[in-house]
């Protein structure tokens, strides 16, 4: 009887956080939107100013042709941006392959707001490109995931660096900040459903659902970190396979055939 309750609960819970996973999943799509607008923003402006310029030069083809162009210009540039938007932010329940460079970018997008206020010095070691098949809507919370973590530990102008390769049939991402560190005790918790150190601004699902989703990918999650006064700061690494398989969506917080995320120092 104890053994029915306790799977019912295991279920229950499950169902619960594959709920809070596909909320947290759209909340970040949502943050790129928001994004998304302030930088269409310049592009509309643009148009607005030059079909007033195109009506005035009306009795002048030339310059109606010349503005004309530029609003073409334009225009290709706002469809450039919805598409790769899009392209990014839509959910998928199949793994596709999409250009992980300009994922990274639009993880590093979504905080823009936050890596200006605090002045973060942000070093990007990006390659020109690496296309690997991932679920896009995961991946893009899995990088927003740990990098809202990293500027939540940063000081004023600290040090955000991202680092994307690949490498022997793998992508690996590095996340690394200069921030206060994770005590020692805390790092075998972090991807532990529901712990969190933030209070009232955390609900320690984050890293949870991360190490979950790199689960579906066949991934894994490395995480170094120190304390040490002057050399404080954490290292996230994570690699994925190029390809992946697809795995049902379905997060099951107990199955004992899950792959363990190891907490381990990175090379």
């Amino acid at each position: 009887m104890k053994q029915a309750v306790i799977s019912e609960l295991q279920g229950r819970l499950a169902s619960t956080v594959e709920a809070l996973k596909l909320a947290e999943e759209r909340a970040v799509a949502g943050r790129l939107a928001l994004e998304m607008m302030h930088e269409i923003k310049n592009p509309l402006e643009a148009l607005g100013h030059l079909t007033f310029l195109a009506a005035e030069e009306a009795d002048h083809p030339e310059k109606v042709r010349e503005y004309m162009s530029q609003a073409e210009e334009q225009m290709r540039n706002l469809t450039h941006i919805a598409r790769q938007t899009l392209g990014i932010a839509r959910t998928s329940n199949f793994p596709k392959p999409i250009d992980l460079v300009a994922l990274t970018e639009a993880a590093l997008r979504i905080h823009q707001r936050t890596i200006e206020s605090k002045r973060v010095h942000l070093v990007k070691d990006l390659p020109g490109c690496v296309v690997a098949a991932v679920y896009t809507g995961e991946m893009l919370q899995v990088l927003s995931n740990v990098i809202v973590n990293a500027l939540d530990a940063l000081p004023i102008e600290g040090t955000l660096s991202v680092r994307l390769r690949r490498r022997r049939g793998e992508v690996q991402f590095v996340i690394a900040d200069n921030g206060h560190g994770i005590p020692a005790a805390h790092r075998a918790e972090i991807f532990e459903p529901f712990f969190t150190t933030k209070e009232e601004r955390g609900n320690g699902l984050g890293l949870s659902l991360t190490k979950k989703i790199i689960e579906r990918h066949r991934g894994k999650i490395f995480v170094r970190s120190s304390i040490q006064p002057g050399k404080s700061g954490t290292i996230f690494k994570i690699s994925v396979p190029s390809s992946v398989e697809l795995i049902p969506s379905t997060v099951e917080l107990n199955n004992p055939k899950s792959r363990p995320l190891a907490t381990s120092k990175i090379a």
